[in-house]
């Protein structure tokens, strides 16, 4: 994919090259940007298609009050007010990660908030076809199956994209930049005990995530030198709901300012857990 700027596309700036680009109406992986234009063709995990582009791109929400936030933020995962950041997904020290609870999970949907409650973001599922839906309904077959999640502004723009590759044992999940451009990788490094991954980026290793508990609901980030620059925590929703719907929270606590690639690979870092975990654990998930 190209390596050129994002484009909005209701006004771009300067007009982009024609290549394949995140679609920006949320619903494919690519769309073909013919240099002045969206087409309508598409594609996804590599097949390409026909889809015409309507409306902009979708932003996903959960309604999530602020007090829930708040009680997520510093009752669930400890933290204390602190300094604010720029309103963006890459500025803020805390993201909030709220998945959209639904009773059957077909296509995946979160919220991202930062710490006071105000949604800066969301990330939607893109690249699920009719047949996939139905597979994931009737089936348990999700680590057999191509995953990619959008990470969005609140204008629908594409910031980053997630994909899980289908697999038989570990996940290894690729992020790629808002032009579609290979950032790094989240590479699982052990399916016993507490959950481990490497972070990737060009040159090699530059972090680990590791898991605090064996059933890998918590983490700390480390850069390669050992030190925690990040941790998530999930937070619980309780019995009930746990019980009757695949939604889950997390809150990212980013501990100082990070440079790229390992920014990104941080921010990414809650929904490539999901990706690789959850899918194997709970086939509607």
């Amino acid at each position: 994919m190209s390596d050129e700027p994002p484009i909005d596309p209701s006004n771009p700036p300067s007009a982009p090259a024609a290549d394949w680009y995140p679609d920006p109406g949320g619903t494919h992986e690519h769309r073909y940007w013919d240099g002045s234009r969206w087409t309508d063709s598409v594609a996804d995990h590599g097949r390409q298609s026909v889809d015409p582009l309507t409306g902009g791109g979708v932003v996903p929400t959960t309604g999530q009050s602020v007090e829930k936030i708040r009680r997520q933020v510093v009752g669930k995962a400890g933290i204390g007010s602190g300094a604010m950041g720029g309103g963006t997904i890459f500025t803020e020290p805390v993201l909030v990660v709220n998945q959209k609870a639904k009773l059957i999970e077909l296509n995946n949907e979160y919220a991202i908030y930062d710490q006071n409650g105000t949604q800066i973001g969301a990330i939607r599922q893109v690249g699920q076809s009719a047949v996939k839906k139905v597979a994931r309904f009737v089936t348990s077959l999700d680590q057999f199956m191509t995953h990619s999640l959008q990470v969005v502004d609140m204008t629908g723009v594409v910031q980053l994209t997630v994909t899980r590759p289908r697999k038989l044992a570990k996940s290894k999940v690729h992020i790629a930049d808002s032009s579609g451009a290979p950032i790094g990788s989240i590479i699982q490094k052990n399916m016993i005990g507490k959950i481990k991954f490497s972070l990737v980026g060009p040159g090699g290793e530059i972090g680990t995530l590791n898991g605090e508990n064996w059933r890998a609901w918590n983490f700390n980030i480390k850069d390669v030198s050992g030190v925690e620059v990040a941790r998530i925590t999930k937070t619980w929703e309780g019995l009930a709901k746990t019980m009757f719907t695949t939604a889950d929270n997390y809150v990212l606590q980013i501990h100082r300012p990070l440079e790229e690639p390992l920014r990104s690979l941080v921010v990414a870092s809650a929904a490539s857990v999901d990706l690789a975990l959850k899918q194997d654990a709970r086939g509607l998930g």
